[in-house]
């Protein structure tokens, strides 16, 4: 009876903390970015302030590295961007020509005619236009709106993670016994190097991906190719939803440009190929199995974060999944747990820590 009643107590805790997760996640998706952000820069902070810097100096130094990356990228888009926005009046025109024939088949094969399909198509935007044409505008003005305060947030929220990261260290060590703060010490710098050492193997790969994907579509004939392959890079972020994601979008480009099945095949082909290089040579190079954790419990943890938190909560994922695997495989109790979404294989050094240990 005790033992039903603790795992009653346990499944209601589990129900409560997700359940705060999620009303939560105005509050927390920041500042979750941000601790993850952090632990990426803290070694170059380090480095800064062994030279002679203060600590708010090289904090500010690592947020504004953030700022760096963040809009190199933008620029990288925006840049191709502009060649790809040349090209948009003739994909216009075989869209166009797409819909006329999508119009003639459902003409021949289900019957509906051109005057009842432009009726339907009538009746929706009178739907749109009457009931949601402003709300859309003013979704997507407060949706960029709250996409900028949180980027401003997750700034602010790095440099003070920084600032005071052994403030918030000495106050975790102080909530545990003496007798285990070695341990909490322990799993403190082994989290911190997880989410390192995860998110600087990423950005080495998206780089990388960059390349292989530029060249596969330039070699296919793909327009604007270093666009779509920049686009595929950085959907990356996202981990499997975003490389498939990428794909598509670069599939329906192609159509629209007028591509044969030759091109739409030959996308295929390079994303099938960067898949395989990605998964078999640059993950266990560049990334190795720093957070070594099951494809199980991993594409578990991408759905659960989606769940709760949306697509910051697919970003987060891995990440933080690894850091609970820590705490996991260092606390007697929760070691079965750890167990469980782990895997069987070795670790192997990644780029950086074995860049490290030389």
């Amino acid at each position: 009876m005790i033992k039903t009643q603790l795992a009653v107590n346990k499944l209601l805790l589990l129900v409560l903390v997700i359940a705060i997760l999620y009303v939560g996640k105005p509050f927390l998706v920041p500042i979750a970015l941000a601790g993850v952000l952090a632990t990426l820069f803290v070694g170059i902070a380090k480095r800064l302030e062994d030279r002679g810097l203060n600590r708010a100096l090289s904090s500010l130094i690592g947020v504004l590295l953030i700022v760096l990356a963040f809009a190199t990228i933008i620029a990288l888009l925006v840049w191709r961007l502009s060649d790809f926005s040349e090209n948009l009046t003739g994909m216009q025109e075989r869209v166009l020509a797409l819909f006329e024939k999508l119009k003639a088949w459902m003409d021949q094969t289900l019957g509906i005619s051109s005057d009842q399909q432009a009726a339907l198509v009538d009746k929706a935007e009178q739907s749109i236009g009457s009931s949601g044409g402003s709300s859309t505008i003013l979704s997507f003005a407060g949706g960029t709106m709250s996409i900028l305060v949180d980027s401003l947030l997750v700034l602010v929220y790095t440099f003070l993670f920084l600032l005071y990261r052994s403030r918030l260290k000495n106050f975790i060590l102080k909530l545990v016994d003496n007798t285990k703060k070695n341990q909490t010490e322990k799993i403190i710098n082994k989290s911190a190097d997880v989410s390192k050492n995860y998110l600087a193997g990423l950005a080495l790969m998206i780089v990388m991906l960059w390349i292989l994907y530029g060249i596969g579509f330039s070699v296919v004939g793909i327009k604007n190719a270093l666009f779509f392959a920049i686009l595929c890079g950085v959907l990356e972020i996202v981990p499997f939803v975003g490389n498939i994601t990428g794909t598509s979008l670069t599939v329906l480009a192609t159509v629209a440009q007028g591509g044969g099945s030759d091109k739409i095949i030959g996308v295929l082909v390079v994303y099938l190929v960067v898949q395989f290089v990605q998964t078999y040579i640059l993950e266990p190079l560049v990334v190795g199995d720093q957070v070594n954790i099951n494809p199980l419990f991993t594409i578990i943890a991408l759905v659960l974060g989606e769940l709760i938190w949306g697509i910051g909560g697919m970003v987060l994922a891995i990440p933080l999944l690894g850091i609970i695997k820590i705490i996991c495989d260092n606390v007697p109790a929760l070691q079965p747990f750890g167990y469980l979404i782990g895997t069987d294989r070795k670790k192997k050094k990644s780029f950086f820590r074995s860049k490290q240990a030389s």
